[in-house]
């Protein structure tokens, strides 16, 4: 069973370790060889020996390497969903029409002398 842990109380480097671990994991996984993950994701496979043991690490390297195992829905985690507050949607039910006016008859308007 996989232990759970406080993602908050984690070091920056075991961050990084627990990165490098969730791509090692799924490479040996998918049984990919890291050369072949490093050619999909277009990086030397010295660069994702570095990833895997946690020495080097970029963001992009990260995405990279997550594309090249069809791992991206992992990011779906930092989409950013717009929420309505109780208030808002109070407002915008209050502003909705809830009639339709009639259309005034414009009458002619007679031009000035001046």
């Amino acid at each position: 069973m996989i232990e759970k842990t406080n993602i908050n109380a984690m070091s920056d480097d075991a961050i990084v370790a627990t990165m490098a671990a969730f791509i090692k994991h799924h490479r040996l996984e998918q049984n990919k060889t890291q050369s072949q993950v490093a050619e999909q994701a277009g990086i030397n496979r010295l660069t994702l020996i570095e990833f895997e043991k946690g020495k080097r690490s970029s963001i992009i390297t990260f995405i990279q390497l997550l594309r090249a195992l069809n791992l991206l829905h992992v990011m779906e985690q930092f989409k950013i969903t717009p929420q309505v507050s109780p208030i808002q949607l109070a407002e915008m039910e209050q502003a909705k029409r809830k009639r339709a006016t009639r259309t005034k008859k414009t009458s002619k308007k007679t031009k000035s002398n001046w």
